[in-house]
């Protein structure tokens, strides 16, 4: 009987889940797609919430390190490059078709990562931080000087139908990157609930502790490394066909600290937390276009306040659960209800 409700919840849970993420899929993809006469979300409003969604891929990759692994990385910008340019490559130069192309991309971004976490994950803290530093900048200088390859600093262009297509291109970006973004939370959701994804939150809690109980602290760090950037460089790789262009800076320390910026504001360990800084972040830098360069202070000074009055980020360590919102919306409906007929039985 147990084993029956176990998993009738379990069904109930998943089918709230999926009819959520369809809606949050297809919804706006179809109210771009409208005709030019129904412009209910245009192409400039399409374009921002898909960067939106660039930017939280890149924020779970962040999160991946510092948040779940526990480890402090400064150096993600360089995986997100080293995504963009293989695409690139691997499309143009070798004519491998784009989906397939943007699943290599994030393996290349992870074998790079396996690279660079085998001799650099047994240091800690600062240490850590600088060599991924070093790496993302290392990264940077690479793309300017092979030429022949990257473009130089000038960069190359990429286009696609993301880029090409006036009509359907928009609608067909934001489908492809907000559904490669929720695959990648499915994935990294189920991935923490596995064996593999509690041993590495243990070793984020206490190293000791998880040491002592059989679990290999170096193993999990470089498995939460791996993954960190193997979605770095999907994030790259969803990057360069929706731009259409694409420069080394892409793998600057300034981007990296954008990305991390993301994760403070979130919640470190908070995936969605993470997901709702990236979206908000990016829709509200838009909104202050108008300040022109002074928008870029807005960043620092929404910070100092999250560091004074809620030093853990918007979320902490909590997720948000839309099945909890799903099963308290009764109750608060009650609720509402209940005080109108109060005020009515006082008039």
């Amino acid at each position: 009987m147990e084993s029956k409700l176990k998993s009738n919840n379990f069904a109930r849970n998943t089918l709230i889940l999926t009819v959520v993420a369809l809606v949050l899929l297809l919804v706006p993809a179809l109210l771009i797609d409208l005709p030019v006469g129904f412009p209910v979300i245009n192409a400039y409003t399409a374009q921002i919430l898909t960067l939106g969604a660039i930017n939280a891929i890149m924020a779970i990759s962040v999160n991946v390190v510092c948040g779940i692994t526990g480890q402090l990385s400064l150096g993600q910008a360089g995986f997100q490059a080293i995504g963009a340019y293989s695409v690139i490559l691997l499309t143009s130069n070798a004519g491998i078709p784009l989906p397939v192309s943007i699943l290599l991309a994030g393996i290349i971004a992870a074998f790079f990562g396996f690279l660079i976490g085998f001799p650099t994950l047994k240091l800690e803290g600062d240490y850590l931080a600088i060599v991924t530093l070093a790496f993302g900048e290392i990264i940077r200088i690479c793309l300017v000087n092979l030429k022949n390859l990257t473009g130089g600093p000038n960069g190359i262009q990429f286009s696609t139908v993301f880029t090409t297509s006036l009509d359907h291109g928009p609608a067909i970006a934001y489908f492809t990157i907000a559904g490669s973004l929720i695959l990648i939370v499915v994935f990294l959701q189920n991935f923490l609930r596995s064996t593999y994804g509690r041993s590495i939150l243990a070793v984020r809690e206490d190293e000791i502790a998880a040491n002592s109980n059989g679990i290999s602290v170096f193993k999990y760090k470089m498995t939460g490394f791996v993954i960190a950037a193997f979605i770095g460089g999907i994030g790259g790789a969803l990057y360069a066909p929706f731009i259409g262009f694409v420069k080394p800076d892409l793998g600057s320390f300034n981007n990296s600290i954008n990305h991390l910026i993301y994760v403070v504001l979130g919640g470190m360990g908070s995936i969605t937390g993470g997901i709702v800084a990236a979206f908000g972040l990016t829709i509200l830098q838009e909104m202050l276009r108008f300040l022109r360069d002074y928008r870029l202070l807005i960043y620092p000074v929404i910070l100092i306040f999250v560091m004074l009055y809620r030093p853990q980020g918007l979320l902490g360590t909590k997720e948000l659960s839309f099945v909890k919102t799903f099963d308290a919306l009764p109750g608060f409906w009650a609720k509402i209800t209940g005080k109108n007929k109060q005020k009515e039985g006082k008039k």
